[in-house]
C-alpha cells in the first residue's frame, strides 16, 4: 500500500535535522519512500491522508520499561527501588506472588499507554518475556524485549533461566518489529560470573545484546573492586561484556576514567529521570556522556517508580534535571533531549539504519502531534524542540504507525481493547493484593 501523507509541520530528524513546513511522507509498504516540503510528487497512490494542523515526527523510543510492572503502580510509595533493601524487601516481595498468567493480564495497559503517548519502539526487560511476546506482537509496536535473569547465586534457577532465555531468543529470530535479547538484571550483583559468561555466549550466539541495570550507586564498583581490584567498567571489558551491544539503564556513578573505556564500544547510558528521582537518585551525568562521544537514550523505567509511561514527560524532566545537575542552563537543549528519544534511542537498540528518522529507506514508524492543542501557543520562531519537550505531553499525540500500520487514528487506538486491558490490569491487581493478604 502506497501513502501519502501530509501535516503542517514534518520533523525529520535526519543529520541536518530537517524541518518540513508544509511536509508530507511518502510511505510505501512498510518504509519511507520520500519526505519533503510541500505538496507530495504527484503519482499513484492508494491512499492521501492530510493531518491538517499537526506536526509529524518520528516515534519515540523508551529504551527502558518493564511493561508488567504497571500492575504495582502506586505500591511502592516512600521506597527507593534503587537499593538493594528496596529491591528485595518491596519489589521482589510482590514479584514473588506473581506468574505468567497474572503479568501477562498487565501487557496490555502498558503497551497501549505507550501507544496513546507517542512511543512507537520500547525496550522491555523482565520475566515472562514470551507473554510479553504475544501481547505486543498483537497491539503492533517495534518492541527489543530481553529476557530478564535474577540469578542470587540459585544455580538451578541460572540453569532454568538460560534454557528458557535460549528458548525466547529463538522464537524472537524471524520477526519483523519484535527482537530478543539477553536481560541480566545486573552483572556482580545478582549475576554470577558462571552465569555471565553463559549470558555473553547467548549473546554472541544469537547476535544480540544486553539489557541490565548498571551503576544506580557504587554497588557493582564496590564489588569488584574487593573481589577483582579494579571498577565494574573495567572488570566488564576484560570479561568482553563490553564488545556486545548494550543497554544500560541508569548509569548514575559512571566516573570519567570509565566513560573514557566505553566511549569505543556498543554502550548506552539509559538516563530514567522520574524513577530516578522518586528513588532519591540524582540524574545520571548525561552531559559528561555526551563530551565523552558516548550515546545516551532514555527511558521510563517502571511505572511503579516512575508512575508513567510518557515519554515526553520524561524528555522534561530529564532535561530540566540535567540543568539542574550542571547548574548550566546551556547543558542541554531540548533538541538534544528529543535527539535522545529519538536517534539516541535508535543507535542504543542498533536499529539506527531502520528508525529514530524520518528518511528514504528507513522504516515507517511515526506519530503525529495535534498543533491546536494548549502549549503550543504563542509560537515564537521555529523551535519546535522546545514546544515538545517542555510545553506537550503525550497527550497531545493523535496518530501512531509502526512499520506502516496504524496503531492509532485520531486519538482512538486500533490494534488494543483498552477497555479490556484495563479491566484485565484491575483484576490482576486485585488477584495480586488477595495472594500477599491470603499470605
Amino acid at each position: 500500500m502506497k501513502q501519502a501523507i501530509t501535516a503542517a509541520v514534518v520533523i525529520t530528524m535526519d543529520r541536518g535535522y530537517s524541518v518540513h513546513k508544509p511536509g508530507y511522507v511518502i510511505i510505501d509498504g512498510d518504509s519511507i519512500q520520500d519526505v519533503g516540503s510541500g505538496e507530495p510528487p504527484k503519482g499513484s497512490y492508494d491512499e492521501r491522508l492530510d493531518l491538517g494542523n499537526r506536526l509529524i515526527m518520528p516515534g519515540l523510543v523508551n529504551s527502558h520499561a518493564h511493561t508488567p510492572m504497571i500492575l504495582t503502580r502506586g505500591m511502592c510509595e516512600g521506597v527507593s527501588l534503587f537499593t538493594m533493601d528496596g529491591f528485595l524487601n518491596t519489589l521482589r516481595y510482590y514479584e514473588s506472588f506473581l506468574d505468567a498468567d497474572l503479568s501477562e493480564h498487565t501487557v496490555s495497559a502498558s503497551l497501549a499507554e505507550m501507544i496513546r503517548t507517542g512511543t512507537t519502539t520500547f525496550a522491555d526487560q523482565y520475566f515472562y518475556a514470551d507473554r510479553i511476546f504475544r501481547k505486543t506482537d498483537a497491539a503492533g509496536l517495534r518492541g527489543l524485549i530481553c529476557y530478564g535473569i535474577v540469578e542470587l547465586g540459585d544455580e538451578q534457577r541460572r540453569k532454568d533461566e538460560t534454557r528458557m532465555c535460549e528458548e525466547f531468543l529463538e522464537m524472537c529470530q524471524k520477526h519483523p518489529v519484535i527482537r530478543g535479547w539477553v536481560g541480566p538484571h545486573a552483572f556482580f550483583v545478582d549475576n554470577s560470573l558462571d552465569l555471565i559468561d553463559i549470558e555473553l555466549r547467548l549473546a554472541r550466539k544469537y547476535d544480540t545484546g544486553f539489557h541490565i541495570h548498571f551503576a544506580t550507586s557504587n554497588e557493582e564498583n564496590d564489588y569488584c573492586m574487593e573481589h577483582y581490584g579494579c571498577s565494574a567498567i573495567e572488570k566488564m571489558r576484560d570479561l568482553g561484556i563490553l564488545d556486545v551491544p548494550i543497554l544500560a539503564a541508569h548509569a548514575i556513578t559512571v566516573s570519567e576514567e570509565d566513560m573514557d573505556i566505553i566511549k569505543g564500544h556498543p554502550f548506552t547510558p539509559v538516563m530514567c529521570p522520574s524513577s530516578s528521582m522518586r528513588s532519591g537518585f540524582p540524574a545520571a551525568p548525561v552531559k559528561s556522556y555526551i563530551d565523552h562521544g558516548i550515546n545516551v537514550a532514555i527511558g521510563t523505567d517502571n511505572v511503579c517508580a516512575a508512575n508513567s509511561h510518557d515519554m515526553f514527560r520524561e524528555m522534561d524532566i530529564g532535561a530540566k534535571l540535567i540543568i539542574h545537575r550542571e547548574h548550566d542552563v546551556k547543558a542541554l537543549t531540548a533538541r538534544d533531549m528529543v535527539e535522545m528519544a529519538t536517534m539516541g534511542g535508535a543507535k542504543a537498540v542498533q536499529l539506527e539504519d531502520e528508525i529514530g528518522s524520518l528518511e528514504k529507506g528507513k522504516k515507517a514508524d511515526l506519530i503525529a502531534l495535534d498543533l491546536s492543542d494548549i502549549g503550543w501557543r504563542p509560537f515564537c520562531g521555529e523551535d519546535y524542540y522546545t514546544q515538545i519537550v517542555y510545553s506537550i505531553s503525550g497527550m497531545s499525540v493523535t496518530d501512531s504507525m509502526v512499520n506502516g500500520r496504524w496503531l492509532m487514528r485520531d486519538r482512538s487506538i486500533l490494534t488494543i481493547d483498552v477497555e479490556a486491558a484495563m479491566e484485565d490490569t484491575e483484576w490482576a491487581t486485585e488477584q495480586l493484593k488477595k495472594r500477599i493478604a491470603d499470605a
